[in-house]
């Protein structure tokens, strides 16, 4: 994919989804004695969907297989309204996105990093991935970001897409 049909996807998106663990984390989970379980989140990245809905009104979701309290609680920090969790085949809820955000495929970007986004990374209008996801996942996306993920990854993609959507 050329430099200009890869920017001509970008400057079709409305929304953009992103998985949690992987992406907006750096795929490590920390645990107390007690068995609370707590996940470093990147502030950069917050940023990028603060960016997203303000300078060119695109919202973020997220969508991912943990039923996480913390996931929550961070979605609700960055005004993120389209929140699944506990979604284990995410690919088999993305219809019900689409109609209820009256968009098509090609109007949702996706950022994910393992085996569990292959079937949505391969639905999407563009598709994207951490510098750190699995060789398989990076090998079928339309955007590998510079950044690894929880380190920045979703900014990358967040910026890039936001450069896109100005230049119309």
């Amino acid at each position: 994919m050329t430099k200009n049909e890869l920017k001509i996807k970008a400057s079709k998106i409305k929304l953009v989804l992103t998985d949690v663990d992987g992406v907006l984390t750096d795929t490590g989970v920390y645990y107390s004695d007690k068995g609370e379980q707590l996940k470093r989140f990147s502030i950069r990245d917050g940023m990028g969907v603060e960016r997203l809905r303000e300078l060119v009104n695109i919202p973020t979701g997220i969508i991912t297989g943990e039923n996480s309290g913390t996931v929550s609680k961070r979605a609700e920090k960055l005004k993120i309204t389209e929140l699944y969790l506990g979604v284990k085949e995410k690919h088999k809820i993305f219809r019900e996105i689409l109609a209820k955000n009256k968009i098509n495929a090609e109007n949702v970007a996706f950022i994910g990093d393992d085996m569990n986004d292959y079937e949505l990374i391969k639905i999407v209008g563009l598709s994207a991935a951490p510098s750190d996801a699995i060789d398989k996942i990076k090998e079928i996306v339309n955007f590998v970001c510079i950044n690894k993920g929880g380190q920045g990854a979703f900014r990358d993609l967040a910026e890039f897409i936001i450069s896109c959507n100005k230049e119309k």
